[in-house]
């Protein structure tokens, strides 16, 4: 089956942070999950550099837009590889594929009739002689009142248009923009309600917060959007009299996911229609900010092209990850940085972290507290304790080799039982149920080996030791595979031990097989980092 997960596109306009990795990781679970069972997967994603948070980054870092977004996207390269992300393709839009892709799925959209030239008002700043684009607006949300930009509420997730926002100013200087006209492109997104309509309400197995801010949009009365704008930086619109405007950001950033799998296609001699087509099935992974423009914008981009371009099937769209009970601010450099944790930490320990406290269905928190905890309570006192303490029994006691047991029926049957069932949480979204599924597995046979007593019957009942020993071995090869998308870099040292391949179905260990010299999964971290990392963090 062909599945395409694509994950949230992030601005390339500064380090990436925690929150940002809560909302991705997912991602990366579903690509692994999928390629373990023989899925053909195209997981695609890239750094958003266009746009207004990038013109501004540029502008106080005294560099051009392509140097700024090129320094941050090289960065976000290095930290999703130390991270263990598996994407197919990982691009920029600001790349000449990427570019080449969006103008000519515009130029098919320009010939249907979904598009129409439009007067329209748009802010200017007479100060810095410029229409400004939407992020360069700031003001207090109509709706909710909260503080918010041109284009969108953080707030209340409201999609918004700079002249509707109070007490608007331009973020460069201060100053009160006016309202000039100018003519654009629009995307006729009114045309396409019943669409949309019937699209939302056929998938009431997203997520809540997926289903009501959709369903909300579309009741709050939807509008058509411009697809053009009076920028300098971004991709050239495909139509006369347009050669000194660029296509909105919103028009041509969503269109990644296509571009990016395109290219995939290409390089791994995939059918792209084929990807895109009625058989396969499409993951969209991001926060929960984004969600109107995975289930609006990007189906209403769809339609209006008129390719058939399959729409998306399911929305994994997270809340809000907080740090030590406060919201992540980056100008306040209230965050932890991704480049910083990386270098500091074992990448499975911040992604058993991010998973098993996963802002899945509510805002959680990230606390250094929590995160030592996990690491020396869950990944070493669970599970690295029962791979070490059978592993190294079997070097000892067995000469390094897998004895020769009897399937215990009970814990065969749990083993299978795990395969499905944390399958399909995995597919349905529920990464956090799903790992803690696997972990109480891990704990209950630490209890049978601590019944089992195999350091007792190792002198007086030999048969029975190694039926205990094989039995543990046998799990733990069967939970690194079951662990693989979450934790892949301690489950390839394991798989790479006991000599597995990791699929996703059971496996039985042969008896008599060597154990490869197996070593520490997991160090225990100190307690005095909590201190070390809050008083840096509170710097």
């Amino acid at each position: 089956m062909n599945i395409l997960i694509g994950g949230a596109w992030p601005y390339a306009n500064g380090s990436l942070h925690v929150g940002h990795l809560a909302a991705l990781l997912p991602g990366d679970v579903l690509a692994r999950y999928h390629r373990q069972k023989g899925d053909i997967v195209s997981y695609v994603s890239g750094s958003d550099c266009h746009g207004t948070p990038v013109t501004i980054r540029a502008k106080k870092e005294n560099l051009t837009p392509q140097e700024v977004s090129d320094k941050y996207h090289e960065e976000f390269v290095v930290c999703f590889n130390k991270l263990g992300f598996t994407y197919d393709c990982y691009g920029k839009t600001s790349s000449h594929q990427h570019k080449a892709f969006v103008k000519e799925f515009h130029k098919r959209m320009y010939q249907r009739d979904y598009i129409y030239e439009r007067e329209e008002d748009q802010a200017y700043c007479n100060e810095c002689a410029q229409f400004l684009p939407d992020r360069f607006v700031v003001g207090n949300c109509p709706y909710c009142k909260a503080k918010a930009r041109g284009d969108q509420c953080e707030e209340c997730g409201s999609v918004l248009e700079p002249e509707v926002l109070l007490e608007s100013k331009c973020s460069i200087c201060n100053s009160t923009p006016v309202i000039k006209k100018s003519t654009h492109l629009f995307l006729a997104i009114t045309k396409l309600k019943n669409e949309l309509e019937e699209f939302v309400q056929s998938h009431g197995e997203w997520r809540k917060n997926a289903q009501e801010m959709s369903k909300r949009y579309i009741k709050e009365g939807l509008r058509d959007r411009a697809i053009t704008r009076d920028l300098d930086w971004g991709i050239d619109v495909p139509f006369e009299r347009y050669e000194n405007k660029k296509i909105y950001i919103w028009a041509e950033n969503v269109l990644g996911y296509l571009s990016s799998s395109f290219i995939h296609a290409q390089e791994q001699g995939l059918d792209f229609p084929e990807i895109w087509g009625e058989d396969a099935k499409h993951y969209y992974v991001h926060g929960k900010d984004n969600i109107p423009f995975h289930t609006i914008i990007l189906p209403s981009l769809l339609i209006a092209n008129g390719e058939n371009y399959r729409l998306p099937d399911e929305i994994v769209s997270s809340e809000y990850l907080t740090l030590e009970g406060r919201k992540i601010s980056t100008s306040e450099n209230w965050a932890i940085w991704v480049k910083e944790i990386v270098e500091r930490y074992n990448p499975d320990s911040i992604r058993y972290f991010l998973i098993a406290n996963g802002p899945e269905k509510r805002d959680t928190d990230f606390s250094w507290r929590e995160f030592v905890n996990s690491n020396n309570g869950e990944l070493l006192g669970a599970y690295g304790n029962l791979v070490n303490r059978t592993l190294v029994f079997a070097q000892k006691s067995f000469e390094s080799k897998i004895p020769n047991g009897i399937l215990n029926k009970g814990i065969e049957d749990n083993v299978n039982n795990l395969y499905q069932q944390v399958g399909l949480l995995i597919e349905k979204g529920e990464f956090k149920f799903a790992i803690e599924n696997i972990f109480e597995f891990i704990r209950s046979i630490n209890k049978y080996f601590d019944e089992e007593k195999p350091w007792i019957t190792v002198k007086d009942n030999i048969e029975h030791c190694k039926n205990t020993i094989y039995n543990c071995i046998n799990v733990i090869a069967n939970v690194a595979v079951l662990l693989n998308p979450f934790l892949p870099f301690s489950s390839a040292k394991v798989l790479e031990w006991l000599k597995c391949e990791n699929t996703w179905k059971y496996k039985q260990v042969k008896a008599n097989g060597s154990i490869g010299t197996a070593s520490i999964l997991f160090e225990r971290l100190d307690k005095k980092l909590i201190d070390e990392e809050l008083k840096k963090l509170n710097k």
